[in-house]
């Protein structure tokens, strides 16, 4: 049936999981029965604080729950990979915020357990299904611009605590993968109007005091096959916030303001020879339309631009800026055996 709703189950008490599942599961009318965190008492908290049906005592017991058919993990990224494997064991069906895995080894191991379990994953790059950035796709389409010639993509914040997990490498943190898979994302979808994917050419990066291997802030220039350039750019310690995508085309150029977050700011800026306007494409969450895109998958079939493979392809990505930045690829969190 068409309009049953989804049956999820989430990991962790993330403060994100508010935006990010809670407010989308209510804005389509689909139930959040379970919620697991290390400590019971704030998974309690926040089952009392979003309407959560019933709190699960581990990770486990919820990835296991029959009732449960998604499992939404917005885990440390380090656990993101163990415990999309352990839902997918489990013949559940998979939102995983980004990255979705460690590394390119984890992300492969996800990807082929997808195909075993016959089941539905899909990385959480919410962005890619607001209007904002389909805009920006519409306008390379339309010819308005011209043929594409150059992108950039930066996507910055202000430092968060020494003591965040986003600076841990055993917690497999670092700007690129917090901030910056973003930034290689929306250049990776830019290539229907490009001649195909983007390669490597050159990454450099600066590493965050007293936090070996973690990278503060990596800026990568990319070429597509028809000889467009790009730049995706992420720092942890900026000055400010800033989550611009700017597309440059033959006959003009466009920038989406905050294509990250276009809840905060929708605006698309495109300027021509005929002169510039700004084009605001609404303030809706961008995780409510993902959530709609999946239920759309998982009750209609629809097609889904977001899959396990294209995780992986992102992985292999993640990992080669860092190589070529000089920094070591995050390393994996293996669970304890069950029992």
């Amino acid at each position: 049936m068409t309009n049953e709703p989804l049956r999820i189950g989430v990991l962790g008490a993330a403060r994100i999981a508010g935006l990010s599942i809670v407010g989308p599961a209510r804005a389509g009318g689909h139930r959040l029965v379970a919620v697991a965190a290390r400590d019971r008492g704030r998974a309690a908290d926040f089952a009392s604080a979003h309407g959560v049906e019933r709190v699960a005592d581990s990770y486990a017991e919820l990835v296991a729950d029959p009732e449960i058919e998604v499992v939404y993990n917005p885990l440390a990224n380090s656990l993101h990979g163990p415990w999309n494997l352990a839902a997918l064991a489990a013949g559940k069906h998979v939102l995983s915020e980004k990255p979705s895995a460690s590394n390119t080894e984890e992300a492969t191991e996800v990807r082929d357990a997808v195909a075993k379990a016959g089941t539905v994953f899909m990385e959480g790059f919410h962005y890619l299904f607001h209007p904002v950035t389909r805009r920006l796709h519409e306008l390379l389409d339309s010819g308005e611009l011209g043929d594409l010639r150059h992108v950039e993509a930066m996507v910055a914040m202000p430092a968060p605590a020494d003591t965040d997990v986003r600076w841990s490498l055993p917690l497999a943190g670092g700007a690129l993968m917090d901030l910056g898979c973003y930034s290689l994302h929306a250049l990776r979808m830019l290539a229907p109007w490009a001649g195909g994917a983007p390669r490597l050419v050159a990454a450099r990066g600066g590493e965050r005091a007293k936090a070996a291997g973690v990278d503060e802030w990596l800026y990568a220039d990319l070429e597509f096959p028809s000889g467009v350039t790009g730049v995706a750019n992420c720092h942890m310690a900026y000055d400010k916030w800033q989550m611009t995508c700017r597309v440059v085309g033959t006959r003009g150029e466009a920038t989406a303001m905050n294509f990250v977050q276009p809840h905060l700011d929708d605006r698309v800026v495109v300027r021509t020879p005929v002169g510039e306007r700004t084009e605001e494409l609404g303030r809706r969450s961008s995780y409510t339309f993902q959530l709609e895109a999946f239920a759309a998958r998982l009750r209609d079939g629809a097609p889904l631009a977001l899959d396990a493979e294209d995780a992986l392809t992102t992985m292999r990505l993640i990992d080669g800026c860092y190589q070529a930045a000089g920094f070591p690829v995050r390393p994996r969190t293996l669970l304890p055996p069950a029992g």
